[in-house]
């Protein structure tokens, strides 16, 4: 069965885009070696070919530096993460946020410290809502 396809980033393709992110551009090249240092070690043609796929989805867009590409970013970090927590939480929770935030409790993946951090962020949230 073919695998589908979707508007949101594997894992890879994540760590790509954490390349091009990174830099706010990167070449082939510096994809491969940003990959290196973490451990996955990608030949230039399948690089390309992940570049060429995340240019489909809208992720990056390239121009043209002598013989080489250098590819931007066309979606913010922020409008990535936003995507995959949808596709989470549809996927997963059946589309309940709520449901996450408890799972992530429930799973102490978030430390008590992080628990105070999110007070402070709903309290404010809900000053802005009152105003």
């Amino acid at each position: 069965m073919a695998r589908r396809k979707t508007r949101t980033l594997t894992e890879l393709e994540l760590q790509i885009m954490q390349a091009v992110w990174k830099n706010d551009e990167a070449t082939v090249e510096d994809i491969r070696q940003a990959l290196k240092e973490t451990g996955k070690h990608l030949a230039l043609p399948s690089i390309r070919t992940m570049l060429g796929i995340l240019q489909e989805k809208g992720y990056v867009t390239r121009r043209a530096d002598g013989r080489r590409y250098v590819y931007r970013p066309q979606v913010r970090r922020s409008q990535a993460r936003e995507s995959i927590l949808k596709d989470v939480v549809e996927r997963a929770f059946d589309g309940s946020a709520l449901d996450l935030v408890a799972a992530l409790i429930d799973t102490r993946l978030v430390s008590a410290d992080d628990i105070g951090k999110v007070r402070r962020l709903i309290r404010q949230v809900e000053g802005r809502v009152k105003k």
